[in-house]
């Protein structure tokens, strides 16, 4: 059934926005110097004529979407290429409905056939484009859906999530799991959200796996701009409390060694909590039960201190269906690049995962999905991280804000790119930076995301636009 406020895009612009690091970011076995930000203004309407705009924005993060040997040029083209197919393809698209309902409806009639005609395209012996990338590539337009219907119907958008505003409940998206008693008929997203907006948030700092942590590690090369460098000044001059350590998954001796030395680190500091990355390159269980359990009859302190494991195991779930039970058994385990929607969630908890790291740059209409498909199934979450800037870092904190996570959220983009977010910053100062081991979000307020990009002076470079 159709309501009032069902929106249609008419009109989609797309601009990129280059970001360079000043210390590289290490992910998996590629290190990062440079970043494209994707950032998109869509433009809604619904039936009485009613418009508004939504922007949106994600770093197209081509070393975590896309793992290769191929360059990265050659992959950072590639996704550029699609944003703007896609952008052609939301100014075109007939869809109305909620932002859900027209999100989740793009995402599973017409994404699909859009990476197909790409990958076709790119010939037969070209690496295909992985469907996490093409995720990526989409989350720009879903977020600034989001955000401009928010703005049309003059809410928050976390307080459209439910009956006045959705024709569709979550059992027309969801399916529960087997053998449970779960059942989402005449439910809603905000069934599953936090219902009060917490003020602040716990941020987690990475501790990548390049970053010097002593001063035995540092080289010379390092910037000196007036922002720390050694994670002893991280965490005196941010009064941090939650600490991610990236690890190699293919080095025990390494990792284990690493994390002893970070974990003492963090005790001398106040450091109260850590989460282990194994960077998706672990094939074998044993290899982290060792590692977990040398820590818990070594450094007993250090190993109370791991909140949870993010993602050991190779992405793509379906290919790799390693049991990862005795792991859990130690420590929770979070999915993060296998939870490409609330499906992967579910064969997950099958392989016996027992937590979610959700991102809004997996859009953020299958992050609310499989927020709220792994939260009826008892799952934990987290929200983790792309390093977002600018725009990109609101619709990334109010997803943890709302979603209940257990612990805060993870925020480094001020400690990879801070001056990218200078214009928003000034808006929002307490979400671009960490003081007392918080991100503050009370300046967050208004439709939409509570952006206020109004209030931002930043050009944009030249982009491209779509339009009816």
């Amino acid at each position: 059934m159709s309501k009032n406020t069902d929106v249609r895009c008419v009109e989609v612009s797309l601009h990129f926005l280059p970001v360079h690091t000043r210390m590289p970011l290490k992910f998996g076995g590629e290190t990062v110097s440079y970043v494209t930000c994707a950032r998109a203004r869509m433009r809604v309407a619904d039936a009485h004529g009613h418009v508004a705009e939504g922007w949106g924005e994600t770093p197209l993060s081509v070393t975590w979407v896309w793992p290769s040997a191929l360059s990265y040029e050659a992959r950072h083209a590639v996704m550029k290429q699609f944003c703007e197919t896609l952008a052609g393809a939301w100014a075109g698209l007939a869809a109305s409905g909620h932002a859900v309902e027209v999100g989740h409806d793009f995402q599973t009639a017409v994404l699909p056939g859009l990476v197909a005609e790409l990958n076709a395209a790119r010939g037969p012996g070209a690496e295909p484009m992985p469907w996490l990338a093409a995720l990526v590539c989409c989350s720009v337009f879903d977020q600034a859906l989001h955000d401009a219907y928010g703005r049309l119907v003059k809410r928050p958008v976390y307080q459209t999530y439910g009956p006045e505003f959705m024709s569709r409940t979550l059992a027309d998206f969801l399916t529960p799991a087997a053998g449970t008693a779960v059942s989402f008929a005449g439910l809603y997203p905000q069934d599953f959200l936090v219902k009060q907006q917490p003020a602040q948030l716990r941020a987690w700092h990475l501790v990548g796996g390049v970053d010097p942590i002593d001063a035995a590690e540092l080289t010379g090369r390092e910037p000196d701009d007036g922002y720390p460098v050694l994670l002893a000044d991280w965490i005196a001059r941010d009064g941090l409390k939650c600490l991610k350590i990236k690890l190699r998954g293919t080095d025990a001796a390494w990792d284990y060694a690493r994390t002893v030395k970070i974990g003492g680190i963090a005790i001398a500091g106040g450091v109260e909590w850590l989460t282990a990355d194994f960077n998706c390159t672990v094939r074998e269980p044993a290899y982290v039960n060792e590692i977990l359990d040398r820590l818990r009859d070594e450094h007993p302190r250090i190993y109370g201190m791991l909140l949870y494991v993010e993602q050991p195991f190779p992405y793509e779930l379906e290919q790799h269906r390693i049991a990862v039970h005795s792991v859990a058994a130690r420590k929770p385990l979070f999915l993060d690049e296998s939870a490409h929607d609330w499906r992967h969630v579910q064969l997950g908890r099958e392989l016996g995962w027992t937590g979610v790291a959700l991102k809004t740059c997996k859009t953020q209409t299958g992050a609310l999905l499989s927020l709220c498909w792994a939260k009826a199934h008892g799952m934990t979450l987290m929200v983790q991280d792309l390093t977002n800037p600018m725009l990109a870092q609101v619709p990334h904190v109010l997803l943890a804000a709302h979603a209940g996570t257990i612990m805060g959220v993870e925020t480094n983009a001020m400690q990879f790119y801070p001056a990218a977010s200078a214009a928003e910053a000034r808006v929002h100062p307490g979400l671009y930076q960490r003081r007392n081991g918080v991100l503050e979000l009370g300046t967050i307020h208004g439709n939409g995301f509570g952006y206020r990009v109004a209030e931002m002076q930043r050009e944009l470079p030249a982009g491209v636009e779509f339009g009816r």
